[in-house]
């Protein structure tokens, strides 16, 4: 089973699609269980985490090169994650500490399976429209439990947001700085 994965581009893609709706999914329903929120982000984010095993660096869109110009754009793009926020009434409420880190945890978790491993393996087998739209597709779907439904668009858009980064800038720490500012914003 794991040389079939590791040697077939398509079935790698089918089994890291399925893992991360299931480790999605599997967190969202947890969450709704008393005292559950916390432990499910972070374990949640760490499972995401997962699928990056096997993956260097560069094919996540990981690495140190022009860091600094990188985090610059993760900020650019919090912001722009954050504009729906903002024409909110009212103050966006402070999160105890425990859950800003497990939010910042799910959130780079998601980042590295979504558009890292998830990202990879569909560029593998169908160049950067697959990796584009498979990686938003799932990245919706994986979010169907755990938002409501009219909602589902502007997780579609972020994630699109998140993914065209991903491929026009061959980048991965800008998406995770973007979605690190959302999450706490939101």
């Amino acid at each position: 089973m794991i040389s079939v994965v590791s040697t077939r581009p398509i079935a790698r893609a089918l089994v890291l699609g399925a893992y991360v709706l299931a480790v999605e999914w599997t967190r969202a329903l947890v969450m709704r269980a008393p005292g559950a929120i916390l432990p499910a982000l972070l374990l949640g984010g760490v499972a995401l985490a997962v699928a990056a095993v096997g993956w260097t660096p560069e094919q996540l869109g990981l690495g140190r090169r022009r860091l600094a110009l990188r985090v610059l754009g993760g900020l650019a793009l919090g912001a722009v994650l954050l504009l729906p926020a903002a024409v909110r009434s009212g103050a966006a409420p402070l999160l105890p500490a425990g859950l800003a880190l497990a939010a910042i945890a799910v959130s780079i978790g998601e980042e590295v399976a979504f558009r890292g491993a998830l990202y990879a393996a569909l560029d593998e087998i169908g160049g950067a429209p697959a990796a584009v739209i498979g990686s938003t597709l799932l990245w919706t779907a994986a979010h169907a439990l755990s938002h409501p439904p009219q909602f589902l668009v502007a997780v579609f858009a972020a994630g699109l947001l998140l993914a065209l980064w991903r491929w026009a800038c061959r980048d991965l720490v800008a998406p995770v700085v973007g979605h690190v500012i959302a999450d706490l914003g939101l």
